[in-house]
């Protein structure tokens, strides 16, 4: 059967229990510790550890295990267990005295030297032990063998029982001899009490060190054994019959055990004092009174040897002696006497030191008889002398400084954890700061950490009271906090802990204490900081006792000030003050309307002198800061608060209607940000209150949702009626409006969408289509504006779920439209002209820049965005480019799905979708057409559209879209100001022209092959570009064509179609024929050599002839070579030629060889009769190239030469016969033959 141990033992059985079959070393003091000491405090051989004291109170053998035998050895000889201290006990103390002059010698034999300091060690150690051994040996006999004093004498007494009855006196006396032979621990030799500096972990120690902890084992034993003999004796006083017969004074045990008591108690406190000069102030909480925890040990088996024996009235507690002893360090040494109990140790600040040292001894309490540490209340408290030291700290006459002010503060708030609480030290205290408020409580050495500062915000400042009522590392405050704010902490603690352990809270104390050190001449007369403080201690009090009577309270107090007394930066921090308490008010869920209303109104009343002051900087600053303050802590509350249910509406009054307009740059972007984080907060509140309503979502308090919902709407319709106004009127504003407008406006859009009912009746019935059309549809809202505040609700779900409840299907094609407006005027705010951009410009174009990047992101994953590019193949790396390429793919996209449709009600629809995605282009555009520049925005203007007619070209030939085409070419390509000829056109404009000309050239060129009703006005129109542009962008010399290429050059020689290549290759090569290679007489045109060059370019690049250019431009360029003696027109002039011939003789037969031969013949006809050498010339350098073409002409030059004979009336002319032969000599067979016939006709 296993064995069975009760829940519940006393103390002495468990004791008992614990050192049955163990037997150990006697304990000691000892700092040595090794790994496995458990995570203990104390070594195991200390006595608390080892359970010595806890033995020694509970009256149980000192060493059960111990000294059973019938002899035992000490100081090397063998004596009787139970009778040798009774016969010897003068020899006893005489040897153990000898051991200790023994190891006093050692110490003069130290030595550096490793083998002999280990030897000096071991020697040490073993004197230590065998004094130790003895005094555990008298209080185990004392235990054991010693008989309590008989109450009755039963006649003659045996010899040793006659001894054994003057023992106990004998043992007083040598106790009493023992203590003189050591002495005082602060007068040990300081080679000696160095020995407290040696670490620890140490394996071997010099004498000094064993000598040093034996002289403290010695002084406590001796208590112990004072101890246990009264306990023995039964209480019985032993008075010390030779000494008071020799002396005359008087001497018992119990009188010995108090001196020795108060000695070692000097003593200890001497080392303290000894630590404590070189401790800091700010170090004060983690600088141990101890030099080493030996010395801590005692302190602690001190306590609680005293805190036992006071329990039965037979010595003075512990606090007593300590304060008694403290008391005395005041009083300047004046005798010996004074001066031996501290040694030399002078306390230079012994107000300090005494809280320094009451503090960490309190500390101590926590350890039990076993050295274990318990945390928990001490019923043993020591206020009553910390309230004389907290008198005598802040009395005037001491005038304490603020760095030790402070550290006495952390030693009352570190005490406050250990014992209950006391009105009295808060009343010392609250006397002296009460007086005190405007002082900044400041540590000059700590720099900008010692300066008072003034909270910036109501939340910080509400933070700092809130640290002042929480737990806190107390060491690090002397830094963080000031003495003042030290002293909130205490008084925070003391009421709090004092309510949760009685029940009843002290705050009805503590009030009238407070309460009656503020009246009206106090109030006036706290400066900034003073104010601070006030509100400190006042939100302090509101947090931890009666909330509406403190505020109520601090009104009725702040109606004391003069108004016009008070300045700007206190109007400001009072304002900071009131909103610190709504915040209480919202963490303990409290209605707020009262304190609310007082603050809106007086808000009201700023934000109109806001808007009426004009031109006093200095004023306005001032309200300003005001304002500002109203509005950071408006936003705190809204911050903090759960539900929004608490009357929050009313902060938000009509003020704001004035205070908008008055604002400017940062203070509107402030408002604005204030008005974001507002609209956010309650819709992001009123949705998870939303959700608490729906079935199924059960809420402990079930008609909160109800009244949170009543005051969302509250707040939604405070916020349409005095912000929205002002949004809406800004959106046309001259400038570009900052981009918080846009997000604010974006936060009222989905707003709309959570609570519609609170929208402004002018925006009813549909607010939400109604916020989109006046600040993401409208054409004439700036572009940055739509932009940002599309960008925020383009991917928004339940704003697209809600367009396509109300049946708007129109909601993306509009954003599309938005989209083309935002990246056609991106440069619309540039200035026109080309000077350098400033760096500011620089910056808002770019943030534009990356605001169109998202929003084009966005766009292109709307759904009908991705079903044109699915549709139209486009790669998913459109997506990251620039807003200009991507509109350009958009535009293809568009153009590649409408081809790839093949029935009409398809196509029909599609062109109305793209009407509606371009939207009113032209109007987009009109402002850089106004303005002439700037040369971006001309540039881009131009592309995009010259993009929309080339790869939209099939949807503008449909009837319903020709009439934005006409209206494109009006605008754009054949605008009034171009019509007139001798009006020179801006630069930025031609430049813009020029880059994308070509563009509705090709476009237009395709819309004239498939328009059939309106083909002619098309064509006209298509003609008309030509004219109007050829000659402008034609260079002054052929040299320079290379250089900026021609427009028409482009459009000519791209890939397109044949019919549209064919078609704008007629067109152009008419318009040059007709206005461009016109003769005037015999003069040749302007710049023709550049034109011919234009042709040839256009022959080479194309590598073909068709049949327009032998129709129109071969006769001119014939003309060209006969009339012109230029050697560059000539020489460019026989190259078409060339290219043209070869091109016909390419399409061998057909209409090109014939209509070729026409060209050629007409060409004879008209230049052989005047002309006739360069006729025959040019015709050779022809039949080099195609013989059977000339060949074919012999019959019309041989008529020509006839004709030319017979109107000169001269016969046959000679030269021209010859320079005829020539040509003929080239044609071969048929030209001999024709020689022939002519010199036939000529015999």
């Amino acid at each position: 059967m296993d064995s069975f141990t009760p829940p519940l033992l006393s103390d002495s059985l468990q004791m008992a229990m614990e050192v049955e079959n163990e037997k150990s070393n006697p304990p000691c003091f000892s700092c040595i510790f090794d790994n496995q000491n458990g995570g203990r405090s104390f070594s195991g051989e200390s006595y608390l550890a080892s359970g010595s004291l806890k033995r020694v109170l509970l009256r149980l053998d000192p060493s059960p295990n111990d000294y059973e035998e019938d002899a035992i050895e000490m100081f090397g000889f063998q004596w009787v267990t139970e009778t040798a201290l009774v016969e010897s006990c003068g020899l006893l103390f005489g040897l153990l005295r000898q051991q200790i002059y023994k190891l006093e010698d050692l110490i003069e034999m130290n030595s550096s030297d490793f083998g002999k300091a280990a030897n000096l060690h071991s020697e040490a150690e073993n004197i230590r032990r065998l004094c130790i051994n003895f005094l555990h040996y008298v209080k185990v006999f004392i235990f054991r063998y010693l008989e309590p004093p008989k109450t009755e004498n039963d006649g003659v007494l045996h010899p040793y029982e006659e001894l054994e009855a003057q023992f106990p006196s004998l043992l007083v006396e040598e106790l009493h001899s023992l203590t003189l032979h050591i002495g005082h621990l602060c007068e040990l030799p300081s080679n000696v009490l160095a020995a407290f500096t040696i670490q620890h972990q140490a394996k071997i120690f010099p004498p000094s060190w064993h000598l040093l902890h034996l002289h403290l084992d010695i002084h406590w034993l001796v208590l112990e054994i004072l101890h246990v003999l009264s306990e023995k004796m039964m209480r019985q006083v032993v008075y010390a019959n030779h000494f008071i017969n020799l002396t005359g004074e008087n001497l018992t045990n119990i009188s010995l055990f108090e001196t020795h008591c108060e000695n070692l108690i000097s003593d200890l406190i001497s080392l303290s004092i000894q630590k404590y000069t070189k401790v800091r102030p700010s170090e004060a909480l983690t600088s141990h009174h101890y030099p080493c925890n030996c010395i801590k040990e005692l302190w602690i088996l001190l306590i609680q040897l005293l805190g036992f024996r006071n329990k039965g009235s037979q010595t003075e507690c512990f606090w007593s002696l300590v304060n008694k002893k403290l008391k005395s360090i005041f009083e300047r040494p004046t005798s010996s006497e004074s001066v031996s109990v501290f040694g030399t140790t002078q306390c230079k600040d012994p107000l300090s030191f005494s809280l320094w040292i009451v503090t960490h001894l309190a500390s101590l309490y926590q350890f039990d008889r076993n050295g274990n540490l318990e945390e928990k209340k001490q019923k043993e408290s020591n206020w009553k002398f910390v309230e004389e030291l907290l008198k005598n700290s802040i009395g005037a006459q001491t005038g304490v400084l603020e760095e030790h002010l402070r550290m006495h503060l952390q030693c009352c708030l570190t005490l406050c954890r250990f014992w209950d609480w006391n009105l009295s030290v808060i009343t010392i205290l609250w006397d002296y700061y009460s007086k005190n408020l405007n002082s900044c409580f400041t540590v000059p050495w700590l720099g900008l950490k010692g300066l008072a500062s003034i909270s910036k915000t109501s939340l910080s400042m509400l933070e700092l009271v809130k640290s002042c009522c929480c737990e806190q590392q107390i060491p690090t405050l002397y830094k963080s906090s000031n003495s003042y704010l030290i002293f909130l902490s205490i008084l925070a603690r003391m009421m709090k802990e004092e309510a949760e352990s009685s029940g009843v809270h002290p705050w009805k104390q503590i009030k009238g204490r407070i309460y009656s050190k503020f009246h009206r001449k106090r109030m006036q007369e706290l400066t900034e900081v003073g104010l601070q403080n006030f509100f400190n201690l006042f939100l302090l009090l509101a947090i931890v006792a009666e909330t509406e009577d403190i505020v109520s309270r601090v009104l009725d107090l702040l109606d004391f000030l003069t108004p016009s007394l008070v300045s700007p930066s206190q109007r400001a921090l009072i304002w900071r003050g009131h909103f610190a308490f709504l915040l209480i008010y919202v963490e303990k869920n409290m209605d707020i309307s009262v304190l609310a209303e007082k603050l809106s109104n007086a808000f009201r009343v700023k934000a109109k002198e806001f808007l009426v002051t004009k031109n006093d900087y200095t004023q306005k600053q001032n309200l300003w800061t005001l304002i500002s303050t109203y509005i950071d802590g408006v936003q705190e509350v809204f911050e903090t608060s759960c539900y929004l249910s608490l009357s929050e509406e009313k902060l938000l009054n009509d003020g704001f209607t004035m205070l908008l307009p008055a604002c400017r740059g940062a203070e509107l972007s402030m408002v604005l940000n204030f008005l974001q984080v507002v609209i956010a907060r309650l819709r992001s509140v009123h949705k998870r209150v939303s959700q608490g309503l729906q079935p199924g979502n059960a809420d402990s308090n079930a008609q909160l949702p109800l009244v949170a919902k009543e005051h969302h709407l509250a707040v939604a319709s405070a916020l349409w009626r005095n912000f929205f106004p002002y949004l809406k009127s800004q959106r046309m504003s001259q400038t570009p409006p900052s981009p918080q407008l846009a997000d604010t406006a974006a936060g009222f859009a989905l707003l709309a969408l959570d609570i519609p009912s609170k929208a402004l009746s002018d925006l009813q019935p549909q607010p939400v289509l109604s916020m989109m059309q006046l600040f993401g549809w409208d054409d004439m809202v700036w572009p940055h504006l739509v932009s940002r505040y599309l960008s925020h609700l383009i991917q928004n779900s339940a704003l697209c779920e809600a367009f396509s409840t109300m049946g708007y299907t129109s909601y993306e094609a509009l954003t599309v439209r938005s989209w083309f407006r935002c990246v056609l005027q991106m440069f619309i705010d540039q200035p026109s002209g080309t000077l350098a951009k400033t760096d500011a410009e620089r910056t808002v174009g770019k943030a534009y820049m990356e605001q169109l990047t998202e929003m084009t992101r966005l766009i292109f994953k709307l759904k009908e965005v991705e079903s044109i590019l699915s549709k139209a193949r486009v790669e998913e790396p459109v997506l990251k480019q620039d807003p200009k390429n991507a509109l350009v793919q958009f535009i293809k996209a568009v153009g590649r799905t409408y081809s790839g449709l093949q029935t009409l009600p398809e196509k029909s629809a599609m062109v109305l979708k793209a009407l509606e995605y371009l939207g009113d282009v032209l109007k987009y555009v009109k402002p850089y057409l106004k303005a002439k520049g700037p040369p971006e925005g001309l540039q881009l203007a131009y592309w995009i559209i010259g993009c929309l007619v080339k790869f939209w070209a099939p949807i503008l030939a449909t009837s319903k879209a020709q009439q934005l085409l006409f209206r494109i070419i009006d605008c754009l390509l054949l605008p009034h100001s171009v019509l007139q000829q001798d009006k020179e056109l801006p630069g930025a404009l031609l430049s813009a022209i020029q880059e994308s000309l070509h563009l509705y050239l090709q476009g237009l060129s395709f819309i004239c092959c498939q328009s059939q009703a309106r083909g002619a006005y098309l064509n006209q129109l298509l003609g008309s570009i030509v004219q109007q542009y050829f000659g402008r962008f034609l260079p002054p010399s052929p040299t320079a064509l290379g250089a900026g290429q021609h427009p028409m050059l482009t459009a000519l020689c791209s890939s397109i179609t044949v019919p549209q290549a064919l078609r704008l290759r007629k067109t152009t090569l008419h318009v040059i024929n007709e206005h461009y290679m016109q003769f005037k007489g015999s003069a040749p045109p302007p710049r023709l050599a550049s034109v011919l060059a234009f042709i040839l370019e256009v022959l080479q690049r194309t590598q073909a002839s068709e049949l327009c250019d032998v129709e129109l431009v071969l006769p001119a360029v014939l003309k060209c070579m006969v009339l012109v003696n230029e050697l560059q027109v000539k020489k460019i002039s026989t190259v078409i030629v060339q290219y043209m011939v070869q091109g016909c003789q390419a399409r061998s037969g057909g209409e090109h060889a014939t209509q070729l031969t026409s060209v050629f013949r007409q060409f004879i006809q008209d230049y052989t009769a005047v002309y006739d050498h360069r006729v025959f010339s040019i015709l050779e350098t022809v039949a080099v190239l195609d013989q059977t073409l000339v060949t074919s002409l012999i019959p019309t030059l041989t008529q020509s030469l006839k004709d030319s004979e017979y109107k000169q009336g001269l016969g046959r002319n000679a030269a021209q016969r010859e320079a005829y032969k020539r040509l003929l000599t080239h044609l071969s067979e048929a030209g001999q033959n024709e020689i022939q016939k002519l010199e036939n006709e000529a015999g």
